[in-house]
């Protein structure tokens, strides 16, 4: 490796001191190791620090999806979504479909992909992200909250339409798809269609709007069937009788 990429790497690093030196130092056989721990040492802290923030919770990774449930989901454009190939584009994702089947699961399978591959995420339920905006008290908060939701390069808004909100939610929630619409991707799941979106913000009047602008660049992927968390609970439930009734004959 050569001198000046060597200093090009330090310089990255901005270890100052080092490049104040460098005439000392640009030879001495520890300079190449040293750089080396140190671009390493920064990478786990910084994809730490990021996942840290992103709050995606607990999850089951993808290759534990059951892709046989489902009566409708494309397995191809969810593995084409996890290539994060729309995010350079600012192209949101809209998951849409019934409760219990996967779309949280998808959105945080996506969210953790785009940190290991370093960019920022932000993921946050409809009720926390609008209860959070709509709690603050003073212009100068609510400006810098929404500029800390604007910012990552993906953010994630889990479960519109399980809850229906007042008009200035909707205006709140409107600014923010806004500020980032052409700029930055977003990913949001519902369990309704658009034409029930007036639904969830009832008397709204940028609602129309505010599709508008989520589907102008978008992918929109429909998921349909029966909830497989009510599969797993009729299956454990079954397992449990069977168990019972075992034990009953013993």
């Amino acid at each position: 490796m050569t001198n000046d990429t060597h200093r090009q790497r330090a310089a990255a690093l901005q270890l100052h001191g080092l490049l104040a030196h460098w005439a000392e130092c640009a030879e001495q056989p520890w300079l190449d190791p040293l750089l080396s721990w140190e671009e390493s040492e920064r990478a786990r802290r910084s994809l730490e620090r990021r996942l840290r923030c992103a709050h995606i919770g607990r999850f089951k990774p993808l290759a534990d999806f059951d892709w046989a449930w489902p009566q409708q989901c494309d397995q191809r454009a969810i593995a084409e979504l996890m290539t994060l190939d729309f995010l350079p584009a600012a192209t949101n994702v809209l998951l849409v479909g019934s409760s219990g089947l996967g779309k949280t699961m998808i959105a945080q399978n996506i969210a953790h992909q785009a940190i290991l591959e370093g960019h920022t995420v932000l993921f946050a339920t409809a009720g926390q992200l609008l209860g959070d905006l709509a709690g603050l008290d003073s212009d100068s908060a609510l400006r810098y909250r929404l500029r800390r939701y604007a910012a990552p390069d993906l953010l994630v808004i889990d479960e519109v339409g399980y809850l229906s909100y007042s008009n200035r939610h909707a205006d709140l929630l409107f600014e923010l798809i806004n500020r980032r619409h052409e700029k930055k991707s977003t990913l949001i799941t519902t369990n309704k269609s658009f034409s029930e979106w007036p639904e969830v913000f009832p008397g709204a009047s940028c609602v129309v709007a505010m599709i508008d602008r989520l589907v102008h660049h978008a992918e929109i992927l429909a998921i349909k069937g029966e909830s497989y968390r009510r599969k797993e609970a009729q299956e454990q439930a079954a397992a449990r009788s069977r168990k019972r009734s075992a034990k009953a004959a013993a």
